[in-house]
């Protein structure tokens, strides 16, 4: 990492915890509407200790379609092009979609366009903290969020200039810097460049902007992916280590990035100890 004066970051998975808090959102509308009971398909015991099988409704299964239909969605984007790059627009369609789904579609008829816009909305106000009220001790193989993501970002932003290059649009990633207090010093979005990840445009767009060298540059992500497309464009690649984030299993990982951390607060010792 000698020489890198810019930390750019994958946010989705990799700053902040998406699953446990879209999770945490469909429990409580699933209480509200008391829609827990048409489950369609019978839960394994693993599945009701989870804290989000609410009530007989698998929500986790429910965030993870939701999740996938996002990264199949702006996988595709990235290489055949769109004319719109705002991914509050396609989460929405996705939505719409799963609702109008045989699996789902007891719960698209009780939610309603306003639940919906909101419930839409919980991609803005995503955390680190997966069910505070429960706690890893209940649950001892349940996800343990991100503690480390806003105090390490804090320690990096002493050291070195932190960015974002995230698929979210620039809306989201502002609203979601505030409500999980990420410090960035500046937010890129593909929306800028109107493309997605892993297209090389977004990489090249940040590289331009910085007015660094892609040396300097260092791409931080819990998705190999992003770092090899990162790598291609002549910039450094640090992996993140974080729970059922890493779609491509591999057993390389290590031999294809420069650095290999589990926390931001790791990041940031071994970089002040340079």
């Amino acid at each position: 990492m000698d020489g890198v004066e810019a930390l750019v970051f994958d946010v989705f998975g990799t700053v902040v915890d998406w699953r446990s808090s879209v999770e945490q959102e469909l429990i409580s509308l699933g209480r509200k509407y008391s829609v827990g009971e048409a489950i369609l398909e019978a839960p394994t015991d693993d599945t009701k200790l989870h804290p989000s099988y609410s009530d007989g409704e698998n929500w986790r299964d429910f965030a993870q379609e939701w999740r996938s239909g996002y990264i199949t969605n702006t996988r595709r984007l990235a290489v055949e092009g769109s004319t719109s790059f705002n991914v509050d627009k396609m989460h929405r369609e996705i939505l719409d979609g799963m609702l109008n789904s045989q699996r789902w579609s007891h719960l698209g008829k009780v939610w309603d366009e306003e639940e919906r816009q909101n419930l839409n909305k919980v991609w803005h106000h995503l955390n680190g903290s997966p069910f505070p009220e429960i706690g890893p001790q209940s649950h001892p193989n349940m996800y343990s969020g991100w503690p480390d993501a806003t105090e390490g970002l804090y320690a990096l932003k002493k050291q070195k200039l932190i960015a974002t290059l995230s698929n979210g649009n620039v809306r989201l990633l502002v609203d979601m810097a505030k409500h999980a207090d990420l410090p960035w010093d500046v937010i890129f979005s593909t929306e800028l460049f109107d493309t997605f990840k892993p297209n090389p445009r977004a990489y090249q767009g940040v590289i331009r902007h910085l007015s660094l060298p892609p040396e300097k540059c260092a791409m931080v992500a819990a998705h190999i992916f992003d770092l090899r497309a990162a790598a291609s464009q002549g910039m450094k690649t640090i992996y993140v280590n974080r729970a059922e984030e890493e779609w491509d299993p591999t057993n390389t990982i290590s031999e294809e990035v420069d650095l290999v951390v589990s926390s931001f607060v790791e990041l940031a010792s071994i970089l002040g100890a340079k």
